[in-house]
């Protein structure tokens, strides 16, 4: 069952202020997609957050939060307004491993990623700001995510995508009925900033190249992983390890918690844990330098849906303020932390690993639950894709099938 479409005025957002100086505020309208004009400098790119009216959040919203319909709108005092009608995001299982670690598995989002938790919030932007379409730069996940949602709106979508797109993201793409534009890697952002200003398509995805900043209103669909999982714990976990490309989600999970401690549901924030492929990790990187965002070369890795060269401030703010680190993960690890999953019945992509992965590496940094999010499906790698079907076997050669059964 699907809640009903929330009312925006039951958003008790009250505006957008600057991550790089909290005493620098804008009204809540237009969303900004570019960062913050005043604080940010051509190195430097700060994103900004959206504030709200805590003051006048319901007592009871986590309390009853079981009793309403799965969907954004369980939390739409906390989020900015829901313009556009949603997929039941949200609602992930948590499932238990072992010893105190959970599964927090986003791929049963409607989409199977995360990503329809932010997309949900900025296709919502781009309908409150009366925009024809959404443009998004994505490998996959993003892509598709925000082409459902469009399409959920009646809103165009273009998706400006890798040349080396795989057949099958394609098609999940297009099935959706986006316009999908694969071009070279470099070309992507460029593109994508033409777009916009050529159609006045509302950005969904990064448009700064200095650092990451992001939609303004994105990441405030990610607090939500922050509130199921207290709710489904019944408190909050002792550490999360999240598997990191540009922050986004990272910085999301920081600001729910925080907020369940502004508003007294919880004495502290988890420790959390930025997990990246070591054939980059530009906020390993930025926390290594004491810098606000950084550049890497980026090496080689099968983990293409979080493998970028530059990163943004808001993994920095979640990892400074909740004590948490950056963990580099080889593919070897992720490998090793996909099937690990895979034998508990959770198939990964190798990029949704990465927080099991940077747990494994570490070990139990602390004491009481932990949580690793999966991000998203298996059926997105494309290792797998490439790989095509099992041979066949010959049903009469009892060797053969045997040989098969060890294997696996």
């Amino acid at each position: 069952m699907t809640s009903p479409l929330a009312a925006p005025s039951d958003s008790l957002a009250v505006g957008q202020r600057s991550l790089g100086d909290p005493d620098v505020r804008f009204p809540l309208w237009p969303p900004l997609t570019e960062g913050c004009p005043v604080t940010s400098t051509e190195s430097v790119a700060y994103p900004v957050e959206v504030d709200y009216a805590y003051d006048k959040v319901p007592a009871d919203l986590f309390a009853t939060a079981a009793a309403r319909p799965r969907g954004h709108e369980r939390w739409a005092p906390l989020l900015p307004p829901l313009h556009a009608p949603g997929l039941a995001e949200g609602g992930t299982p948590l499932l238990p491993l072992a010893d105190g670690v959970w599964i927090k598995d986003e791929s049963r989002n409607p989409t199977w990623s995360h990503k329809d938790r932010l997309n949900r919030i900025t296709v919502s932007a781009a309908v409150g700001a009366g925009a024809a379409g959404v443009v998004v730069a994505s490998s996959g996940n993003h892509g598709a995510s925000a082409a459902a949602y469009a399409a959920r709106a009646g809103l165009r979508c273009a998706v400006v995508t890798s040349a080396e797109v795989p057949p099958a993201v394609d098609a999940f793409l297009r099935g959706y009925g986006a316009a999908v534009l694969p071009v070279p890697a470099e070309q992507r952002w460029p593109l994508l900033r033409r777009i916009v200003e050529r159609t006045g398509y509302h950005p969904v995805s990064n448009l700064t190249p200095a650092a990451h900043t992001g939609h303004g209103f994105g990441p405030e669909g990610y607090k939500t992983l922050a509130y199921e999982i207290f709710t489904d714990l019944g408190t909050v976990p002792r550490a999360v390890f999240v598997p990191t490309g540009y922050g986004e989600m990272l910085f999301g999970l920081w600001k729910g918690f925080a907020e369940l401690v502004r508003l007294g549901h919880a004495e502290a924030v988890p420790r959390l844990y930025g997990c990246e492929p070591a054939a980059g990790g530009p906020l390993a990187a930025a926390v290594r330098d004491g810098v606000p965002a950084a550049h890497v070369p980026l090496g080689p890795t099968a983990a293409y849906a979080i493998a970028c060269p530059v990163g943004g401030y808001r993994g920095v703010v979640a990892l400074r303020e909740s004590e948490g680190g950056a963990v580099l993960v080889t593919d070897a690890e992720l490998a090793a932390a996909r099937a690990e999953l895979a034998h508990s019945g959770v198939w990964a992509e190798l990029s949704a690993a990465a927080g099991l992965a940077g747990l494994r590496q570490l070990g139990r940094p602390e004491e009481g639950p932990v949580v690793c999010v999966s991000t998203s499906s298996g059926f997105k790698d494309q290792d797998l894709l490439a790989a095509g079907p099992s041979a066949a076997v010959d049903p009469e050669d009892w060797d053969a099938v045997e040989r098969r059964l060890r294997r696996a």
